[in-house]
C-alpha cells in the first residue's frame, strides 16, 4: 500500500511537471501574454509614484521617497494576486476548447492538470516580479535590509501568488467562458487589494475598514515585505492586530490555508466537471 501511494504521488508530480512545461511553452510562443501582464503593474508603479507621491502621508512623512518605498510592497503584492484572473481565464479556455477532455482520456493524475497550470503561472509571476523590481529600482525604490531578508520577502510574494492562483483555478472551472473567468477573477480582487495597507496607511482608515484591512491576508504579506525590505516609513505605527504584529507568520499561514482550501475545492470541481 505504501509503495502504491509513493508511486501515485510520484506519478502525480511527473504529470504536473509535464502539464507545467506545456503551459510554459505556450506562454513562450505567445509573448504578448507576458508583455500585457507587465503593462498594468508598471503603469501602477509610475502613476502612484509620480501622481500620488508627496501627497499621501505615511507615518510622519509626506516625502515622495518615503511613499515610494512604502508603496512598492503593495504593488508587488497586487501584481501577484492579479495574476489570478489570468490563471482562471487559461483554465476556462482549456475547458471551453475541450482540451481538458483530451487530458482526461490520458492515464494521468486528475489534479495534475490544475497543479501544472498553477506551477506555470508561478514561473510567469516570478518573471514579472523580476521585471517589476527593475522598474521599481529605476523610479527610486530601495531596500535597506540584507539580501536574505529581501529574498524572503519575494518568496512570500510568490507564495501568495501561488495561493491565489488556486482561487483562479476554481473560478475558471466554475464559469463557462474565459471572458467570464477574467471578469470573475478581477471583481473581488479590487476591493481585496484596495481595502488593505497596500497604498495607504491602514491607521488612517475608518474603524470598520481598518479592521478589515488589518485582517486581510493580502495586508499580512504587504506588511511582511515592508519589514523584510526595510521600507517602513519614519514614525510608522504598526497596528495592534495580530497579523500586523506578526506579519511573516500570518502571511505564511494565510497562504497555506488558501492553498489547502481552494486546491481541495478546485480538484473536486475538476473531477466532477470531467466525470
Amino acid at each position: 500500500m505504501q509503495l502504491k501511494s509513493r508511486g501515485a504521488i510520484g506519478q502525480s508530480v511527473v504529470d504536473s511537471l509535464v502539464v507545467a512545461k506545456r503551459n510554459l511553452i505556450r506562454m513562450a510562443r505567445i509573448p504578448e501574454m507576458v508583455i500585457f501582464g507587465l503593462v498594468q503593474p508598471i503603469m501602477f508603479v509610475v502613476l502612484f509614484t509620480y501622481v500620488f507621491g508627496g501627497s499621501i502621508k505615511v507615518g510622519d512623512s509626506t516625502s515622495p521617497q518615503a511613499y515610494r518605498e512604502f508603496l512598492m510592497a503593495g504593488i508587488f503584492a497586487q501584481t501577484v494576486t492579479f495574476a489570478t484572473a489570468g490563471a482562471g481565464a487559461g483554465i476556462a479556455d482549456d475547458m471551453h476548447k475541450g482540451l481538458i477532455d483530451r487530458f482526461r482520456s490520458l492515464p494521468m493524475a486528475r489534479g495534475a492538470v490544475l497543479t501544472g497550470r498553477t506551477l506555470a503561472d508561478l514561473v510567469q509571476t516570478a518573471l514579472t516580479l523580476v521585471v517589476l523590481a527593475g522598474v521599481a529600482l529605476i523610479v527610486g525604490w530601495r531596500t535597506h535590509e540584507n539580501i536574505g531578508k529581501v529574498l524572503l520577502g519575494f518568496l512570500l510574494l510568490l507564495l501568495l501568488g501561488y495561493a491565489f492562483s488556486w482561487i483562479g483555478a476554481l473560478i475558471g472551472l466554475v464559469v463557462r467562458t474565459p471572458e467570464a473567468a477574467t471578469s470573475g477573477g478581477l471583481i473581488w480582487l479590487f476591493p481585496l487589494t484596495f481595502i488593505s495597507n497596500a497604498f495607504v496607511d491602514a491607521n488612517q482608515m475608518p474603524t470598520v475598514l481598518r479592521y478589515i484591512a488589518e485582517w486581510n491576508p493580502f495586508s499580512a504579506t504587504v506588511q511582511a515585505c515592508r519589514e523584510l525590505f526595510g521600507n517602513l516609513p519614519p514614525g510608522f505605527v504598526t497596528p495592534d492586530a495580530w497579523p500586523m504584529q506578526h506579519p511573516i507568520i500570518a502571511s505564511v499561514l494565510w497562504s497555506v490555508l488558501i492553498v489547502v482550501v481552494f486546491r481541495t475545492l478546485a480538484v473536486r470541481k475538476y473531477r466532477s466537471a470531467t466525470a
